[in-house]
């Protein structure tokens, strides 16, 4: 028979629950809305605790930012075919975004909600007969926009700013996050990868005006960055792998011609699911010399609605 031994639990020793550090109490607990049905009151019950706090101190950051340091958002295309587009244009307008940088994802859904009212086609049945991303218009359009850009000296993002701002007829010109950068004169920089974006397969794509011109916008990303030094906010929003890689590089130029800043900002990626780039590369990493990382995850049209509305609130409380 085999000789089990086990531990005398009657030797452990206890403490009282006085001297015990807690990390919850009372103070801290959601609670219901009793008789006030508003936003405000739905936001301060919420618990103070874990994502709840860290919402709360984002939108905090965000609203003092506005008018007095820099806030980059960084946009992937699901957060404006989930029709986020109004709510990112309201903090434009607001004054809280001052730079918006896209993936070309982005820019697509955008310019095509705009430009013709609707977007998000179905890609597995398009996939299936060859027709997905085919369609004429927008590759025709957004192509011409940026060889016309490229020609003139402009970023991709300028050049379909511009092209869509003296465009004849315009289907929905007040959801366009685009259009609203334009309006409000903030820097509007589109990031693209080649041969990831319906555009790329139109016959009339040319990969050196593509390359030039988002090239160009990422020095302007760059030249960005300085103004997030000690108190601004970059947020990163649906990208995972694209706007992460390209603001580590961004902020190395800013950092490498800035004598090491910006720091001390805040960094923070929302995300229906958490991925290495987005939490390293934007989280992590540029924090690391000051300045404070925030992951929020969950489904964007439920999450950004939040953050946007929290953030408003703010400013109306000034």
């Amino acid at each position: 028979m085999t000789d089990y031994r086990e531990a005398d639990f009657y030797r452990l020793k206890t403490v009282p629950i006085a001297q015990r550090p807690n990390k919850v109490d009372p103070s801290l607990l959601a609670h219901p809305p009793g008789g006030d049905s508003s936003f405000t009151a739905f936001w301060d019950s919420l618990p103070d605790i874990l994502a709840a706090k860290d919402l709360r101190t984002l939108a905090r950051q965000l609203a003092q930012a506005a008018g007095r340091r820099g806030v980059v958002a960084m946009l992937g295309g699901h957060v404006i075919k989930v029709g986020l587009g109004p709510l990112i244009r309201e903090l434009i307008n607001r004054g809280v975004i001052t730079h918006l940088a896209l993936n070309g994802s982005a820019a697509i859904h955008d310019f095509e909600l705009a430009a013709y009212g609707g977007t998000s086609e179905d890609v597995a049945a398009g996939l299936a007969d060859g027709t997905f991303g085919m369609v004429e218009e927008t590759g025709r359009e957004m192509n011409a926009a940026i060889s016309d850009g490229a020609r003139a000296g402009k970023g991709m993002g300028e050049a379909l700013v511009d092209y869509l701002a003296r465009r004849p007829r315009l289907a929905a010109r007040e959801v366009s996050v685009l259009l609203a950068a334009g309006e409000r004169a903030i820097p509007v920089t589109v990031h693209a990868t080649l041969g990831a974006d319906i555009i790329h397969q139109h016959p009339t794509a040319d990969g050196a005006v593509l390359g030039a011109t988002t090239h160009r916008d990422f020095k302007r990303l760059a030249a960005s960055l300085p103004t997030l030094h000690d108190g601004g906010v970059v947020l990163n929003v649906g990208s995972a792998v694209v706007m992460p890689e390209v603001f580590l590089k961004a902020l190395t130029v800013a950092r490498n011609l800035g004598g090491g800043k910006p720091t001390g900002f805040t960094a923070c990626d929302c995300d229906m699911q958490r991925h290495y780039r987005p939490r390293v590369n934007v989280v992590e990493r540029p924090t690391l010399a000051g300045g404070r990382g925030i992951q929020l995850t969950g489904h964007h049209e439920i999450l950004i609605p939040l953050l946007a509305w929290a953030v408003l609130r703010e400013l109306d409380a000034r």
